[in-house]
């Protein structure tokens, strides 16, 4: 585990793709408390391997199992997994003995879910932590500042994203990406009923990230509601600074005929209801990928945020010793 001697915590990566690329230049460039000791990968050849070895931090190929034979990673404390959902399960049982805290950017889910202007401190104890996808990062924050000027009876994203920026694990995971998506827009974001869709945008030149939300709601206050997405806007921001609302929040009264009303549930069938509609967009910070990979960055930098809060309190449970 850590020296005491180094007040970085050190922290490894597995997965040598574009998102653990970017974790690792994240790593390197803007944190104060962590410090990377290693990556694994899968791939010999691949750019991130290449890149990290460049930056003199030890690298592996024979992912997972070739991780827990680095001397490295006798001081690792923190595992980021930048791989799939199906090889976290494997990775997560053979870093759980081993006292490793896993933050896992697969869809995967086995951790809590954490969105770090939400919930970033419920789960500072956990094993792994799951931190759901990169539209749920985007969009469960929007949720859950509506939810908290009225309750949300049910809430849908829709995710748009390159192509260009949906690499194999991407790929590979679309399933999981509604699942996660939708249970976190419920367990985290507050809604009662949670809805994720993903699109993969072929165009060329390649858009930037696009997240609309959707909430139904009883009757509001409009402006409340106005000015409590602003605040989490801004809570966002500071992480994620390319994130931002595209224009003004809309609010639709939905009649007493429209097909939405089969969403409420029955006590407030007969009452007002209220679409609530965010429009965001997402540009990436352009440290490995380019600035239209917005749906990676805000996925990196939740990570970076989330080990870096972990990382915060294991120190203090130390000094308390």
């Amino acid at each position: 585990m850590s020296s005491e001697t180094n007040t970085r915590t050190k922290v490894a990566i597995i997965g040598s793709g574009n998102i653990g690329t970017d974790l690792l230049i994240k790593v390197l460039r803007l944190s104060g408390t962590l410090e990377i000791a290693a990556m694994a990968g899968i791939d010999p050849d691949s750019d991130g391997l290449a890149r990290a070895r460049r930056l003199k931090v030890a690298t592996t190929h024979e992912g997972v199992d070739g991780l827990v034979k680095l001397d490295e990673f006798a001081d690792v404390d923190i595992v980021f997994d930048a791989t799939s959902a199906g090889a976290h399960k494997r990775h997560e049982e053979v870093l759980r003995p081993l006292g490793r805290t896993l933050v896992d950017l697969t869809p995967a889910a086995i951790g809590p879910y954490v969105v770090p202007p939400v919930n970033g401190d419920a789960h500072l104890g956990a094993p792994n932590v799951n931190m759901v996808t990169c539209g749920g990062q985007a969009t469960i924050p929007i949720v859950a500042a509506v939810g908290a000027v009225t309750p949300v009876h049910y809430g849908e994203i829709v995710a748009s994203i390159s192509s260009r920026s949906a690499g194999p694990g991407t790929r590979a995971n679309i399933d999981e990406f509604t699942e996660t998506t939708a249970s976190a827009i419920e367990r985290v974001g507050g809604a009662a009923r949670g809805k994720a869709i993903i699109i993969l945008n072929p165009a060329e030149p390649p858009l930037i990230m696009r997240d609309t939300v959707h909430c139904l709601v009883s009757g509001c206050d409009t402006e409340e509601v106005t000015a409590s997405v602003e605040e989490m806007v801004g809570r966002v921001q500071a992480y994620v600074p390319g994130y931002r609302l595209k224009q003004k929040v809309q609010f639709d009264q939905v009649s007493a005929e429209a097909p939405l009303r089969s969403l409420l549930p029955a006590e407030a069938a007969r009452a007002d209801a209220v679409k609530v509609s965010v429009f965001l967009e997402v540009e990436g910070a352009a440290h490995y990928l380019p600035a239209y990979a917005g749906n990676l960055d805000i996925m990196t930098s939740a990570a970076l945020r989330t080990a870096e809060r972990l990382a915060a309190h294991r120190s203090g449970e130390e000094a308390a010793r």
